[in-house]
């Protein structure tokens, strides 16, 4: 199966509930403990309504829904223009080697081109070496920056 194959759209309101699945199923891929079962969903339902993020979904025939993408609008500040953040991109095991990652990553870069930003960045696990095939594959550098991060709890 090629990423042809795929089939993308932008997730709605009817879709909360694949979409709240998948990316439960994120969260917990990269070990992340949420109490309410129902918080990934709902976290989903206010970013959509409040039009702050666009979320893809991928359908694979015969698989059904298998992957999310989600990015974030945002700004570079050094680069003087608005640019996107791909905040979260994931494939349930069973869309795995589809071609939905692909499918996800290539609609994200096709929409920020068409919305003409000045470029896409991700984070991804070190140890996520998938991933980063993926990512260097389709044209993305490693950033030279290093990443900090403080928690508030």
């Amino acid at each position: 199966m090629s990423d042809q194959d795929v089939v993308l759209r932008v997730a709605g309101h009817s879709d909360l509930d694949v979409a709240g699945a998948l990316f439960r199923s994120y969260l917990d891929f990269y070990e992340v403990k949420v109490e309410d079962p129902d918080a990934p969903r709902e976290y989903l339902a206010q970013r959509l309504r409040g039009e702050e993020s666009l979320v893809l979904l991928a359908d694979v025939p015969g698989a059904g829904t298998v992957g999310f993408a989600q990015v974030y609008r945002t700004f570079s500040s050094l680069a003087l223009r608005p640019m996107w953040i791909l905040s979260d991109l994931y494939v349930d095991p069973s869309g795995r080697r589809s071609g939905a990652g692909r499918a996800l990553l290539r609609e994200v870069l096709r929409r920020a081109r068409e919305a003409g930003v000045c470029g896409v960045q991700l984070e991804t696990a070190y140890d996520n070496h998938v991933a980063q095939a993926l990512y260097e594959a389709e044209g993305f550098e490693r950033d030279p920056f290093h990443v900090y991060f403080h928690p508030l709890g």
